[in-house]
């Protein structure tokens, strides 16, 4: 994990997220700690992560998520430079049946 964002806070925050034990308890935590544009933003990226592994281009991408274009590529950065987040999420979403 990047150390710009370790801290003692952020350490608390993602105790309290692994606290939380199913879905409802998780849109009634992040309704309350995000703004609805955040979690839109926070969905859209995951949205483009994903289809970026399916090797959906840029146009199509953006047509199907609204993101722009500087988002799929700060997206895509991260999927190939980054600390592999994205992927292991994916990889336990589609091994779950997700």
């Amino acid at each position: 994990m990047s150390k710009k964002i370790r801290s003692e806070e952020m350490d608390r925050l993602l105790e309290g997220i692994l606290l939380l034990k199913d879905k409802e308890e998780a849109y009634q935590f992040f309704e309350d700690l995000c703004t609805v544009n955040e979690m839109v933003s926070l969905c859209q990226r995951f949205s483009v992560a994903a289809m970026l592994r399916q090797e959906k281009t840029y146009l199509d991408i953006a047509e199907q998520t609204g993101a722009s274009t500087a988002t799929i590529s700060r997206v895509n950065r991260a999927l190939n430079y980054g600390n592999d987040g994205y992927d292991m999420v994916l990889r336990r979403l589609e091994e779950a049946g997700e």
